[in-house]
């Protein structure tokens, strides 16, 4: 029988997330194992009198397919299709699901190759970055997905509608009163294990997603001040994922903004390439803050991991132009610090969270 989750997921990825209008050119894209779901939206955007443009992928970005990646001259990789750049520049809305087969699939291609289609598309890609018009980008639930967590695909299922399927309207308000603490802060000091690390976020505003922009959503997240990072931050507590690679152990020192030291006990040499894509690489174009009640546990998966209960993250790369952030790099690279073991976040000197859970 049909899973009739799918059918709220459809709905709630149209009306809450991207609100499709009559007459809207929406991209469509995912993968064939999220066929059900990718069904329900085409359904779902015929009934909205919508046009849907459907890219399907095997493996790969949204604007590359990952045979195509290994095999094709540097000199290609280089320049962006005239096509998917159109698209790119002219869809009203972007909806893209995830559902890869294998979540190591690309862990072989050379970190080059990654970094020139990046930044071939950069331009039309800022377009997203900027949130200069509706997008989502969702999971579907897969085998490859249920086993990176430890879960039968059942179980699997059962946790992702439990992150997905939310009172949004709820989680909004409750995430707006503590992300207006850090609007109305200076300084931000997160302290725990191998971390004492301060970001300032004057002049700067904090956004919310509650079912917004990546789902599951559940966090608030803000561009800190481009040159403000001092101090340490060690991700100990699980591995940090990276075109298909897990990294153990990161650690990195930040002075005047800028990580001078880096190192992993697992995969050092592809973080420190990493840090070398460009100049902005080694600089925080965001922290976050996760807050969905229904992600409790890592999942292996830095797009339920950012948002646990808990837990903050940084990401090295670029800042996002609608919340001032002025970094400019082709990466963006989400870094997730677990709290619940006794870490604890604190605004200009008063403490917030501690152990993971508010205390305001």
């Amino acid at each position: 029988m049909p899973d009739p989750r799918v059918e709220r997921y459809a709905d709630l990825l149209l009306d809450n997330c991207l609100r499709v209008q009559p007459g809207w050119q929406v991209l469509v894209w995912g993968y064939p194992q999220a066929r059900p779901l990718l069904e329900a939206v085409l359904r779902g955007l015929a009934q909205r009198d919508a046009y849907p443009l459907l890219r399907l992928t095997f493996g790969g970005g949204l604007v590359y397919h990952r045979e195509w990646l290994r095999h094709a001259s540097l000199d290609r990789l280089a320049e962006p299709a005239p096509i998917d750049v159109h698209a790119l520049d002219n869809c009203d809305a972007l909806l893209a699901v995830a559902a890869p087969e294998n979540t190591r699939d690309g862990s072989d291609v050379a970190s080059e190759r990654t970094a020139a289609v990046s930044a071939a598309y950069r331009r039309s890609t800022e377009r997203v970055n900027a949130s200069d018009f509706p997008w989502v980008m969702c999971w579907y639930p897969t085998p490859a997905l249920a086993q990176d967590a430890g879960m039968t695909l059942t179980a699997f299922e059962d946790f992702l509608y439990g992150a997905v399927l939310l009172d949004w309207a709820a989680e909004h308000a409750r995430l707006s009163r503590f992300a207006a603490l850090f609007d109305a802060a200076d300084e931000v000091r997160v302290v725990g294990a191998g971390t004492d690390l301060r970001l300032s976020l004057r002049g700067r505003r904090m956004e919310v997603d509650a079912g917004m922009g990546n789902i599951p959503g559940g966090e608030f997240f803000g561009c800190p001040v481009e040159d403000s990072a001092e101090g340490t931050i060690s991700f100990d507590e699980f591995p940090q994922l990276r075109d298909g690679r897990q990294l153990r152990g990161v650690r990195l020192r930040f002075a005047a903004g800028r990580v001078v030291d880096a190192s992993a006990d697992a995969e050092e040499d592809f973080l420190i390439r990493t840090l070398d894509t460009d100049e902005g690489a080694r600089r925080i174009g965001e922290l976050g803050i996760g807050c969905n009640p229904g992600i409790t546990r890592y999942m292996g998966n830095v797009y339920f991991d950012e948002k646990i209960d808990g837990s903050v993250h940084v990401a090295l790369g670029f800042g996002f132009a609608d919340l001032g952030g002025t970094n400019e790099s082709a990466i963006h690279w989400d870094l997730v610090k677990d709290l619940r073991g006794g870490g604890r976040i604190e605004l200009d000197g008063r403490v917030v969270q501690e152990g993971g859970k508010w205390v305001i």
